[in-house]
């Protein structure tokens, strides 16, 4: 019996397994030619995220979706590509989407729906079970999509006033002499318009990434990963005053080229330093001995149960 179902385990990793070489070129190709057939939607997303830097995030959406994908990469051996009606269905809602977003002039829509049919077209050869072994990636495509205008502007306005005001608290605090007019600073006789030019819109979305990576690539408790995402918006904000701040000074005391330069290292730098916050408010909250992460929570348990037998004894 024992040899039996070993057999029989054996036979059904062999098919779990099926991911060959034919199979994977076969998906590869079916992807490529949706990617063709949306070329244009696509390649509209690639320019806006390159030329406008307030739609920036689009360009970093599709590197973390493959790093997610990658650190799941070894579920793919628990499911077997079953080819899905889910795939077609998809492709065809996805299509509809997107002609209806070109015919409107809602590119949303269009770019979303481009999206989609990818998606559909995978699926089509995957099957729905294998996508759910990457189910975190799949919200990170609305990331892909450049943000319309009438929502920056809803996001945008109240980022500019909040950035303002909070630059010129922390600049008199720390006894520059500084003015502010609106949105505008007055430094050293320079008005610097740094409240509109670094408003926080570009940094709202890219760190909302960073975020939304870190939670999903470390085994945190679900609680937890919302607690995190919750507070995307004020690690932006904090991420965003500590870059205005000497960016500011850059303007007002230094030439306009080098300011330029510090102001858009310092965004790619501030990525690093949300992720050194986060991984900080983790440790502070097991520092405070809330369960955090899920094998802190299985070490926990192990640890309470034998002081349980302990104390019987």
């Amino acid at each position: 019996m024992k040899l039996m179902a070993l057999r029989i385990h054996r036979t059904a990793r062999s098919e779990v397994t099926s991911w060959s070489v034919p199979w994977v070129a076969a998906l590869l190709a079916v992807a490529a030619v949706a990617v063709w057939s949306q070329w244009s939607a696509l390649t509209h997303i690639t320019s806006l995220g390159l030329r406008d830097e307030e739609q920036s995030h689009v360009l970093l959406a599709p590197v973390v979706i493959v790093w997610m994908v990658w650190l799941r990469k070894s579920r793919l051996t628990l499911v077997p590509p079953r080819p899905s009606w889910v795939g077609p269905a998809t492709v065809v809602g996805g299509w509809a989407v997107a002609l209806w977003g070109f015919n409107q002039g809602h590119q949303a829509a269009e770019h979303l729906g481009a999206l989609v049919v990818v998606l559909g077209a995978i699926l089509s050869f995957t099957g729905a079970a294998a996508v759910r072994q990457f189910l975190p990636a799949l919200p990170l495509l609305l990331f892909s999509v450049p943000v319309p205008g009438f929502l920056r502007q809803q996001i945008a306005l109240p980022l500019q006033d909040i950035a303002a005001a909070v630059t010129f608290e922390t600049l008199v605090l720390a006894g520059v002499d500084v003015a502010r007019q609106g949105n505008v600073l007055e430094i050293n006789g320079t008005s610097v318009a740094v409240a509109e030019a670094c408003n926080g819109m570009r940094m709202v979305f890219a760190l909302g990434l960073v975020v939304y990576a870190f939670v999903f690539s470390v085994p945190l408790r679900t609680s937890a990963r919302i607690f995190l995402l919750a507070l995307s918006p004020v690690i932006a904000l904090v991420c965003n005053v500590i870059r205005l701040v000497p960016t500011a000074l850059f303007f007002g005391y230094s030439d306009e080229e080098t300011a330029i330069a510090f102001h858009d290292i310092a965004g790619w730098v501030m990525l690093l330093v949300a992720l050194a916050m986060l991984w900080k408010i983790v440790r502070l909250l097991e520092w405070l001995e809330i369960p955090v992460t899920r094998m802190r929570l299985a070490g926990r348990r192990d640890a309470d149960e034998s002081d349980l037998a302990g104390a019987g004894s």
